[in-house]
């Protein structure tokens, strides 16, 4: 266990390097980085699934200044874009709704459910209530992209895309934004990807053997005993550790 514990921290601290969003290849990060707006930074997280090239492409064609312009223009223009799941009309209603948030308001309604709960999954239930609140609309690209809320209040999705929307605006490093100070990183849970999963898993820190919410927590909780104060910090590292050819060598 030191000498994995040892694996996960050289590679966090060598990996902890704006230069690792370039080298290593394409990331949605590579976007948010650049944005200032709360709602454009969960744009382009909901829209991170399927190949990487692809996604940082769809990103950089999206003009986000739209979530500050008038419905009509946004039913305009935003519906010149789709992505895979997504239509022209899901892309358009993902923006008009997000226009309909006010200053702080994305912020504010996740911290309703994560001080509250005192647990980030809730914050996240919170954050796509009002989506719900705010259109009516509804597709199954459009379902598919914000996430669904678990009919019995127990998550079993991992929501891995909100997870990590919340480690880009929760932690501060060279690589992560930490743009919403009144949530601890202590709180986070890692954003579980079937990669990650199946690295946790070889790596002996996962023994879960569904790919699901519970198994996100079990890593999560495994991480905290290597860093109590943030264990999302190895998200990153685990990702690198997996591209390598023997992972277990170490």
């Amino acid at each position: 266990m030191k000498d994995l514990f040892k694996l996960l921290e050289n590679e966090a601290k060598k990996r902890n390097d704006e230069a690792e969003l370039i080298l290593g290849g394409a990331d949605p990060l590579q976007v948010a980085k650049d944005l200032d707006d709360d709602r454009a930074i969960l744009l382009c997280a909901l829209f991170a699934y399927g190949n990487a090239n692809a996604i940082v492409k769809f990103l950089k064609k999206l003009d986000f200044s739209l979530l500050n312009s008038d419905e009509e223009n946004i039913r305009k223009k935003a519906s010149e874009y789709y992505y895979r799941f997504q239509s022209k009309d899901d892309v358009a209603q993902i923006f008009l709704t997000l226009s309909r948030m006010g200053k702080n308001e994305l912020k504010d309604t996740f911290l309703q459910g994560y001080l509250k709960e005192k647990s980030v999954i809730y914050g996240v239930f919170e954050i796509i209530k009002k989506i719900r609140e705010l259109n009516s609309y509804d597709s199954k690209g459009y379902r598919f992209l914000i996430g669904t809320l678990p009919k019995n209040g127990k998550p079993s999705s991992p929501y891995k895309r909100w997870m990590m929307f919340l480690r880009w605006m929760v932690r501060k490093d060279a690589l992560d934004l930490g743009l919403w100070n009144e949530v601890s990183p202590a709180d986070l849970i890692i954003p579980l990807d079937t990669h990650t999963f199946n690295v946790s898993r070889k790596l002996g820190l996962l023994k879960r053997k569904t790919y699901d919410f519970k198994a996100a927590v079990e890593l999560t909780e495994k991480l905290k005993e290597f860093s109590p104060k943030d264990p999302v910090k190895y998200d990153f590292a685990l990702y690198r550790i997996g591209q390598q050819p023997n992972p277990m060598k170490f």
